[in-house]
């Protein structure tokens, strides 16, 4: 098992037995200060573990060595699991702008109670050092499983200040008389389901890309170029594609060299320049040199 992989279990562990707990006192919080803003926030929080646990598979699969059918590893299989949790992520912001409207069609709602409140103030806080947690190792292995867990968390923190605006809305409605300040909390849970949407969506975009195989950008590409041109015998490089295969890179490279050597000369120039490069570059699993004869 990769070090990164590791690192990626351990953390999505952490947050599943954080979003166990979490998801427990919002329910029971919810259930007891009677906030609906609370109980939409518990579902983000129950979404967060079926994401999670999505993560863990991914992550296994992704560790399988190369075989007939994925010469270039299972690395993808992560890309699809942020997909996956993204599409949770939406359907629970559905659920949540649903089960806020139907209040402004019903009876006027009561307060919420103060217990509220601080459930959701602690949630804030955990969700935000599990966001810096994640996304800090997501971007240390280039882990777009883990990114999108990240901003799982971070989302699930948004949603919690937006609840916690409604509930403070709410309250102070129902102290001051002010009943249309009472549906603070249903205009939170709207609030909430936006910004799990929108987390989502963009989640979806950056995986779909990886998917479809979409290269690195020039500039990102340029330290690859570097270390291959300090290689004894490159003349020139022709062509370099480099893509992102879940949190690895694949390189596929063209190599000009001296039209007069052996075909044993230019096989050995090939082979330093992909060892370099998976020396060099970690985050690279597999290169596949091209040698072309050089012409001015």
């Amino acid at each position: 098992m990769r070090e990164n992989s590791r690192a990626i279990i351990i953390a999505t562990w952490v947050g599943i037995i954080v979003n166990i707990f979490l998801t427990i006192i919002k329910v029971i919080g919810g259930i007891l200060s009677g906030s609906r803003a609370l109980l939409a926030d518990a579902l983000h929080s129950a979404s967060d573990i079926v994401g999670s646990a999505v993560i863990l598979f991914a992550v296994r699969i992704s560790n399988k060595p190369p075989d007939e059918e994925h010469p270039y590893g299972h690395g993808k299989a992560e890309n699809i699991a942020s997909i996956i949790v993204a599409l949770l992520l939406i359907v629970v912001g559905i659920e949540i702008s649903v089960s806020s409207l139907k209040v402004f069609f019903g009876e006027l709602p009561k307060a919420p109670g103060t217990l509220a409140l601080i459930i959701l103030l602690i949630s804030i806080v955990i969700k935000e050092i599990l966001f810096y947690y994640k996304f800090y190792l997501g971007k240390k292995y280039q882990s777009t499983a883990l990114i999108s867990e990240a901003w799982h968390h971070r989302s699930d923190s948004l949603s919690s200040l937006a609840a916690l605006a409604g509930v403070g809305l709410a309250l102070l409605g129902e102290k001051f008389n002010l009943p249309f300040l009472v549906y603070g909390d249903a205009v939170a849970g709207i609030i909430v389901s936006v910004i799990v949407i929108k987390v989502g969506y963009q989640l979806i975009k950056g995986s779909a890309t990886v998917i479809l195989e979409k290269v690195l950008e020039e500039d990102e590409i340029e330290i690859y170029k570097k270390t291959v041109l300090a290689i004894d015998g490159v003349l020139r490089i022709d062509q370099l594609l480099a893509r992102t295969h879940g949190s690895y890179v694949i390189i596929d490279i063209k190599l000009s060299v001296d039209p007069n050597i052996t075909v044993e000369e230019g096989h050995t120039i090939a082979a330093n320049a992909k060892q370099a490069l998976l020396d060099t570059h970690k985050e690279v699993e597999d290169v596949l040199v091209h040698i072309n004869p050089y012409q001015p």
